[in-house]
């Protein structure tokens, strides 16, 4: 419905800002049915050719939806810049006003729904969604002031002024996404303040020696984790499996939906990493630490 009505806006204002609106709103439809198709993709259970699951296609729809807003964001900023050379006006500014608060009371009812689903569900891809539409209210909030501002009261390049502000702020959401997405498919470590949450569950267990070899990543909703630990060489192998299945639950309550990979080392025994950060004796950093 704002597809429609902004595109209608759009031609008859010729604001760009307005344009930068439409093309906001563009994307977000097929952003959307891009997430939807990764986000069904990546909850697909691992099969013979993806033992790990399919959730880094979250990751690459995200990419992909980046390269479409950078387009979007460079045909913008040019349209702006013509504008303001050619000092061509905007037409009808009630009727733009109109469209963008159109927008503003849907955009505004599609945030109430979206906090409903997130308490329900505490899906990270509709909550990444949500504070993305929460940009939109501004986007649109800027199409009224710019189109008030050259209109009503007669600052001449108000509007392009603002449709490079807009053009800016998709390049700007662009960077983030990217980066995000590139972080996941890089398997980049966890923040260090989760990290430290891990070792201190794992260091609930005082028949668990040396946490060391950590090492994290995430892709799309799932976690992994694996690192060794030391543990006395006498126990049988049952005695050994009991403890590491009562980790693994006390885990797995702490960090639901996580795959944890656990090695067991005798205490004593040091491997030969080719990574040097490898061997690193996570609990006692822990202990060492303020």
């Amino acid at each position: 419905m704002l597809l429609v009505l902004k595109s209608w806006a759009s031609w008859q204002t010729g604001s760009v800002a307005m344009l930068g609106s439409l093309a906001d709103t563009g994307l977000d439809l097929f952003a959307s049915l891009v997430t939807l198709y990764a986000v069904r993709l990546a909850g697909m259970p691992a099969d013979e050719d993806h033992r790990f699951g399919h959730g880094k296609a979250e990751a690459l729809g995200a990419l992909f939806q980046v390269v479409l807003i950078s387009l979007s964001a460079i045909g913008i900023g040019w349209r702006a810049i013509d504008r303001l050379i050619s000092g061509e006006a905007t037409a009808q500014a009630e009727l733009g006003i109109g469209v963008s608060v159109v927008a503003i009371v849907a955009t505004v009812a599609l945030l109430a729904y979206q906090r409903v689903v997130i308490r329900r569900t505490g899906s990270i891809a509709i909550e990444a969604d949500h504070v993305h539409y929460q940009s939109d209210l501004l986007l649109n909030a800027g199409v009224i002031v710019a189109l008030v501002l050259e209109q009503l009261v007669g600052l001449r390049g108000a509007d392009p002024a603002i449709g490079i502000v807009i053009a800016l702020w998709l390049a700007f959401g662009a960077w983030r996404a990217s980066s995000r997405a590139i972080d996941q498919l890089m398997d980049k470590e966890w923040p260090e303040e989760r990290r430290r949450k891990f070792v201190e569950v794992a260091s609930r267990f005082s028949e668990l020696e040396n946490l060391h070899d950590l090492r994290t990543r995430t892709s799309g909703h799932r976690d992994f984790v694996q690192f060794h630990v030391w543990m006395d060489p006498d126990l049988t192998v049952q005695q050994s499996h009991d403890i590491i299945e009562r980790l693994e639950d006390e885990l797995a309550h702490e960090f639901p939906g996580t795959e944890v990979l656990i090695h067991i080392d005798p205490a004593g025994h040091v491997d030969e990493p080719d990574n040097p950060l490898a061997e690193a004796d996570e609990i006692e950093k822990l202990e060492d630490a303020p």
